[in-house]
This record gives structure tokens, sequence and C-alpha cells, in this order.
């Protein structure tokens, strides 16, 4: 049994168009559904030492969505802004307006909504020579959306200013945005705050006579000081203002002064508080010093030494074995029982055998070679990739989604192409049996990427640190160790006896490959719903329906296909026009996976060290929605009960690394252990080099491994 040509060069498009992703350009102004963000630039006098320079990123939002101030609150994360500029140019620090409070439930967070302009000075050295009239200004901005939900965005933004010319478009904006700057307040040494048990009493005076007798609000600069949705109180003393602020039970720090910026609602200033009194004990983290920093990127070296192959026969004997494996795999598995079935149609065409032998690994390994070499390509460019990347956007999944649904229908016999198309296009599959079995390498391949196999991942870490032609010697090595079982079938006798005859069971084992193949559209639609939400799910679920009642519609006849045909269409187009966005979003967006239980944190590489740096293990899940075998031992080894009752015991920390999306910080930590993909994982312990455990993880080797802490 083969499936029909046709959907194999859909297979073949969508894996190369994955593959062959573009790079962004930069511009002046970035877009989504819930923010427009802007680079503009203030330069009156021109580009030359000791003239006044402003960029600043304006944010402009949709009603009910705002971002955050230098100290979100409760919760949320700043926007960053990182230069790119000539030499001789250097920018400052955001000059950050007075922020707002936003309550939600039992938090608050400070930010922004509306439009607001985050502007940066720029200052120019004396020794500054443009090469050009113009001098090009680049940054890379980051920042979190939030209404309810939360959406981290981010865009690469340039802007070309005169280097003798004025610039100054923007003045009134910059002019707003710098009224908006809270202002130094006067007597700044009689400013101060003492520790009273669990609050903080302030204490402001020289505040101007128009803002006496208001309700002010008060924002600590410094995060995880003061409790930001605490009740607190305020009251005025003739021109001094006091309140009594509740302490953050996240405080990890006892600093002696504290900035803060007070605001009226009109006008904001900022003074410094000197703090008094002795802050309550807190459980903190001890400080990570240079000589541990130092230590943890030894220990970092040393795990990834032990990691990777130690030379390229090792990886490439790595990547042969684990494209071996591959095949066991369960994602690969519909493709493996398709193939079986297509090896048994042959029957005694041992010349038909071995071309499809050669033609099926021509076409696995060209996969590979064509995935790894636009990952390279890729990271080459600057961008922050690894193994599966093309899973990170929601496009290629859905793309995929809709693919299988159409190779399930056709299993389950709902349709055949030959009824649909022309017979020309009917009859390719028959005509060009060679352009099939190759094809059908590119869909295995297709299929396979989100798996990672043991001896895959080492392997695949050090071929990102080799030149692009052994780089790419690992990659093919990975498809014939892939290709190899079929290979061998078509080529020996003994291994090729071992298949079933053909028979009228084909028929039977064709439809019963159909379910698979919906399993996996299903895992496909629950991976979409972790990258965007629960609607781009329900959205891409509605277009699946709508394109199998699209198929259905064709196998009708007479004016009963031509009436359902219109109707059909017609809904999908409705309800694509309604969903669509939801399916196809490709701005980054929150996509944690649902833990099995509290335990398990969030990942950063801070974290990491300041747990460690505190005596306590560290174990480290690098997980991926798209990510089968990810999956598989989340449900399994870390779920079972002895494996979670021996975390506890040895008071090991449980982070999560969520590269469902793409993340450059999650995907550094990966190259520093010596890996491009997932799953991975590490066991971090004071004074000993990180462990990587296998990729498929057995409930015995996480036991075994923690018994030695």
């Amino acid at each position: 049994m083969r499936l029909p040509l046709v959907l194999r060069i859909l297979a073949c498009a969508l894996a190369l168009g994955a593959a062959a992703t573009a790079i962004a350009k930069d511009s002046a102004v970035v877009t989504t559904e819930r923010v427009r963000a802007e680079l503009l630039a203030h330069a009156p006098e021109g580009v030359s030492p000791g003239k006044p320079i402003w960029v600043g990123l304006q944010i402009t939002h949709q009603p009910q969505w705002h971002t955050y101030w230098k100290n979100p609150g409760d919760s949320g994360l700043p926007t960053t802004l990182a230069w790119r500029l000539p030499a001789g140019v250097n920018a400052g620090e955001i000059a950050w307006p007075a922020p707002r409070r936003f309550a939600l439930g039992n938090l608050a967070n400070y930010g922004y909504e509306g439009t607001v302009l985050l502007p940066v000075p720029l200052s120019v050295t004396p020794g500054f020579a443009p090469l050009g009239a113009e001098v090009e200004i680049k940054v890379k901005a980051n920042w979190l959306v939030c209404r309810k939900e939360c959406i981290p965005e981010e865009g690469d933004f340039s802007l070309r200013l005169p280097v003798r010319g004025s610039t100054a478009l923007h003045g009134a904006a910059f002019q707003a945005a710098w009224d908006a700057q809270p202002r130094a307040l006067a007597g700044a040494g009689s400013q101060a705050a003492k520790v009273d048990g669990q609050n903080l009493s302030v204490s402001i005076t020289g505040l101007p006579a128009g803002a006496r007798g208001k309700r002010l609000e008060i924002f600590p600069e410094t995060t995880a000081i003061i409790e930001p949705a605490g009740a607190w109180t305020q009251a005025w003393d003739g021109a001094v203002w006091t309140a009594k602020l509740p302490l953050s039970a996240q405080r990890s720090d006892a600093p002696k002064g504290l900035p803060v910026v007070v605001t009226d609602g009109t006008q904001a200033w900022r003074t410094e508080l000197a703090v008094t009194g002795i802050w309550p004990a807190v459980a903190t983290p001890a400080a990570v010093s240079p000589a541990l920093e130092e230590a943890l990127r030894r220990n970092a070296g040393a795990a990834r030494a032990d990691a990777v192959p130690t030379s390229l026969a090792m990886a490439l004997l790595g990547a042969l074995l684990g494209g071996l494996i591959l095949n066991l795999m369960p994602c690969v598995f519909p493709v493996l029982a398709v193939k079986v079935v297509g090896f048994a149609r042959h029957g005694e065409d041992r010349r038909g055998q071995r071309l499809s032998g050669l033609a099926y690994t021509a076409g696995v390994v060209c996969s590979f070679l064509a995935l790894g070499g636009a990952m390279l390509a890729l990271r080459a460019a600057g961008e922050q990739l690894g193994w599966g990347f093309q899973l990170q956007s929601p496009a290629v999944v859905a793309a995929l989604a809709a693919l299988f649904t159409l190779i399930g229908l056709n299993l389950a016999g709902v349709f055949e192409f030959g009824a649909m198309l022309p017979s020309r296009v009917a009859t390719l599959q028959a005509r060009h049996p060679v352009a099939d079995a190759f094809l059908s390498g590119v869909l295995a391949v297709a299929i396979a990427s989100p798996c990672t196999a043991p001896f895959m991942g080492a392997s695949l870490g050090l071929a990102i640190t080799l030149p692009p032609t052994q780089a790419l010697m690992v990659f093919a090595a990975l498809g014939v160790g892939m290709a190899l079982p079929y290979l061998a079938a078509s080529w020996v006798p003994a291994v090729a006896a071992l298949l079933p005859r053909p028979g009228a069971w084909m028929d039977t084992f064709r439809r019963l490959m159909a379910f698979p193949m919906f399993a996996t559209v299903a895992w496909l639609v629950w991976v979409l719903g972790q990258q965007s939400s629960v609607d781009g799910a329900g959205a891409l679920l509605a277009l699946l329906v709508a394109l199998s009642a699209v198929v259905w519609t064709f196998t009708l006849q007479g004016r009963t296909r031509v009436v359902l045909s219109v109707l059909t269409l017609a809904a999908a187009a409705v309800g694509a026009w309604i969903l669509g966005p939801s399916v196809v979003r490709l701005v980054p967006m929150s996509a944690s996976l649902p833990a099995p239980s509290d335990r398990w944190q969030p990942w950063t590489e801070q974290a990491v060290r300041e747990h460690v740096a505190a005596g306590r293990p560290v174990f480290v899940d690098f997980t991926a929605a798209w990510c089968v075998t990810c999956q598989y031992n989340k449900r399994t080894t870390l779920a079972d009960d002895a494996v979670l009752a021996d975390f506890g015991v040895r008071r090991v920390v449980l982070l999560r690394a969520d590269w469902t999306r793409r993340d450059p910080a999650i995907t550094q930590a990966l190259a520093a252990l010596g890996r491009s993909g997932v799953p991975v994982y590490v066991l971090y312990a004071p004074g000993r080099a990180p462990v990587v455990l296998s990729e498929v993880l057995s409930p015995s080797e996480v036991r075994t491994l923690l018994a030695t802490l």
C-alpha cells in the first residue's frame, strides 16, 4: 500500500518550505494584534559629538492591553532594548516615564497603556567617523504585553539618521515623554524610610504645594521589596507625606537605599529613601560569587565535553544509530507501517523493491540534509535555532495537521485521488514509482522531526559546532540510519522474506493505519493550542473539519455534490475569516506546558545558578509540546511516584525549560550542554559537573542518579 503521489508532493513542499523559513528584514515599525511599536528619533542638530540625540521605542497599545515599567510589580517583564550602533555612538539607559498601577485580582503591576515613548539618549564620542552621509541605528526590542493573558513579543527596528541634517519630526512626542518623566525631588537627604516589622514606614518632604493633600501613588524602582497589591496607608502631616507599605513576601534583598517614584496622576517625582531599621530575616539564596560563576562555567564546559562525541567518526556513528532507533519512536510508526505494506506490494519484483529502497533512502537523506542545512544557515545568520525548529511555527503545525488529515482520510477510504483528479495526475503514482518512494522518504522525515532518539542528541549537538561540510555529513548519517531497515529489506532477500505476502489483509491494514494518522492530527492540534491558545486549537480543529467536509463532498455525484460543495466551501470561508487569525498567528505567545504537579517551576539560567549556589540540587527538563519523546517521559518517568518522592526527599528543585516556541536563552543553554534539540534532562548539584541523562528516561536511571546526592 502506497500513499498517493500528490500527498507526497505536498509533504515535500511543506518540509522544504519550513526549512527555508525567511528572516524578516528590519523596519522602523512592527505591528501586532495588540500593539504598534515604532522606533523614533530626535536629532535636531544632526549626529556629531556634543549634540542632543535621542531615540526611543513608541508603543501604542490596543484598548485594555499594557506593557511594563522597569519594576513590573507582581508579575510581568520590563521592555528591553538591545542596540546595534555604529562605532563611536553609545546608547544610555531608558528614561522611563512614570508608570501607572494595574490591578488584577490580588495582584498589582506597574506599566503603561495607551501610547508611551521610551526615550534613550545617544552620545557620540569625539573620534566618531561616519562612513557616509547617514548613520544606521538598529535595535532589537522585547516586550511583554498583557490584558488578562500575557504575550511576549519582539521586533527588529532600524532607522537611518542624516549626519549633517536635522531629524526633528517627532519632537513633540519626545517632549511629552520628557514631561512624563519623574523630576528629581529637592532635599533628597531628608527623605527616609524605616523598617517597622513587616512594613516600611516612608516619610517624604519637599513635594510641591500643589500635591499636598492629594492621594499619591508610590512605585519602588527595586523589585520584590514592597508588596505591590498589599494594603497600605498614607497621610499628610503639613508638608510631609507619610506612608506605611507592606514588605514583599518574596523579598531577597535588604537595601540601604530605595529609589522610588511618587506621582499624583499628573506629575511625578523621583527620590531615594535612606532606609534604617532591622530588616526581617528571610530565606535568601546565597550570592553567586565570581569564583563560583567561574566554577559553574567550567562545569558547563566539562558537561559539554562529556556529552558530545570525541570525534567526527563517533558523531557519525551516533547519528547512524540514532537514525536507526528513530524508526522505533511512536511518531514514526504510521509511516513505518505504510512502508512495510509498500514493500509487500512489490511481491517478487526484486528490481522494483531495490529501486524503491534506494529512492526512499534518497528522500530521507535529502530531507535531513535540507533541514540540517537550513538550520545551520539560519544559525549562521544569527538565529537561535535547534533541531525541530520548524515545529516552533504555528503555521507549519497547522499545515502539517491539514496534510495528515488528508492522508488519514485517504487511508480510511473516504476518498481516492483517482476519482477526484484528472487522469494524468491520478496516475502519477503508477507512472513514477521512484518519485513516489522518494517523496515517501520526505514524508517520513516530516513526521519524524519532532522526535529525538538516543545517540541523536550528542551527535546533533556536535554537528552545529563543526564546519558545514562535516556537519552535513552528520545529518546525512542520521538519514542513512533511519532508512537503513528499508534499504536492507529491499536489497537483502533474507530480510525481504520476513515481510508478509500481498493479500486481502492489505486493504484492512490500510484502513487501520488511518487511526495513527488521526492520532497524529489530534496531537498537532494540541501542540498548536500550547503554542497559541485554546482558541487557536479550536480554530484549527474547525478548519480541519471543514477540510474533511470539502473532501467528502467531492465523493458525491450530480447536483448534490455541487450544492454541498458550494455550501461547505462557503462555511469554510466564513470559519477561516472568523477563526483564521488564531491559527496563523506568528507572534510569539506564552506557551507553558501543563506540569504534572505544582513542583515544577519555570527555568531560567539565573535560577539554576542561585539554587546551586545555595546548596540545592536542580533537575532541569528541557521540553516542548511538539516533542513526542518529551511527552512520553513527562507522563511516565517524571510522573512516577517513586521518582517524585526521591526528588522531594533530596530537596531537588525542579525546573522546566519550555522550548515549544523559539527561545534563544534555552537554545543557548542546550548548546552549552552539547545539544541542539529536546528532550534533554540535566541534574546540577553543588561541587560537581552537570550530568546529562538519556533522551528516553527510565525511573531506575533517575533514581540511581539521585541516590548519589
